[in-house]
């Protein structure tokens, strides 16, 4: 029987039936596409850093460990999702077939994409991992992917290399939603500012207060401070333990004159740092979750017992434009770029 398409892929779902892809604990990993499909030719996955900081942990380091998992979590479950936090990341590869009903879409046989929907949709059926990339998250492969009708993407850029396009692009939604959220006269912090997404928050942050509001940067070491002060990332840096609350809010505020801040933009990549991000942030302030290793309880709950009446807003990894804005920021800052290409080329 032909299957009935849907642009959302629900077609490929084996277990439980009637969700949508990610939902699912099981999805089709044929590699035959439909008319509404795009096959990918994988070059390198780039998993989440909470994800990838889990594994890491489960596996004390060691790289064989990490492939043996990530080979058995793509088996069983035809898609690269972490069964602990439930995230997966994106890929970068070639196209070699697109269906027909997507020729009209400007993609073509050999053109080089980054997926900018999560691996924990994507079908993915990996032949071999020839490379983890352990301090950039990024593991290459010999592999195929499927993009479905509704699956958004980028094409690489031409002035910059794939390697430093796929770092960006991987948290691209973050500085685009802190565009969004910041304006000028704004009080921010941003928690886990010394890693990908919180480096590129802390620098659309500062382009949004204006010369009247405060950037607070949260890292964990010496060095991320350094980076973050001499490149004129933040106005303020503190070295704090996010899963340590009242210390946090406390070294917080004094960077923040004592006030209460407008936002907070959680960008770390461990659990229980959610009433970090809310403590600090006054009655009627947003607190902006980014991070994949967020619980909504905790957050939704210790928002509740503390009494805060804060705007609390799940990360969403697409904004429009969000590939735009996020290569453009590289290309406007030779700051910014040079830390990347330092970092995660």
């Amino acid at each position: 029987m032909e299957k009935q398409l849907c642009k959302y892929g629900t077609y490929r779902v084996m277990e439980p039936l009637g969700v949508l892809p990610q939902t699912a604990q099981k999805i089709d990993n044929t590699m035959e596409i439909t008319d509404n499909e795009i096959l990918i030719d994988v070059i390198s996955l780039n998993i989440d850093s909470a994800s990838f900081a889990q594994l890491k942990e489960e596996a004390d380091g060691d790289e064989g460990k990490i492939a043996a998992k990530i080979m058995e979590i793509v088996a069983e479950r035809g898609k690269m999702q972490n069964p602990v936090t439930g995230s997966g990341g994106m890929l970068i590869g070639k196209i070699a077939r697109v269906g027909k009903n997507l020729e009209d879409h400007g993609l073509a046989a050999g053109d080089k994409i980054a997926t900018l929907v999560s691996l924990s949709l994507t079908p993915l059926k990996i032949e071999k991992i020839n490379a983890i990339q352990m301090d950039i998250d990024r593991v290459d492969v010999t592999a195929q992917a499927i993009l479905f009708e509704t699956g958004i993407y980028a094409k690489l850029p031409d002035d910059m290399t794939q390697e430093l396009a796929l770092a960006a692009l991987d948290v691209a939604g973050a500085p685009a939603q802190t565009a969004k959220l910041v304006k000028p006269g704004d009080s921010v912090l941003i928690l886990g500012a010394g890693g990908k997404s919180g480096m590129l928050c802390c620098y659309e942050a500062m382009r949004r207060v204006g010369p009247t509001g405060n950037v607070v940067a949260c890292v964990r070491n010496d060095s991320d401070r350094d980076k973050l002060l001499d490149n004129s990332l933040a106005h303020a840096v503190i070295i704090s333990d996010v899963t340590r609350p009242i210390e946090m809010m406390d070294m917080a505020l004094a960077a923040n004159g004592g006030r209460e801040f407008d936002i907070s933009i959680n960008c770390v990549n461990v659990p229980n740092s959610e009433m970090a991000s809310i403590l600090p942030v006054r009655d009627g302030g947003t607190v902006y979750f980014f991070s994949m290793a967020v619980s909504f309880t905790k957050a939704a709950l210790g928002a509740e017992g503390v009494g805060k009446d804060v705007n609390m807003i799940i990360g969403n990894g697409y904004s429009r434009g969000h590939a735009e804005i996020t290569l453009g920021l590289l290309r406007e800052s030779e700051a910014l770029r040079r830390i990347f290409e330092e970092r995660y080329v």
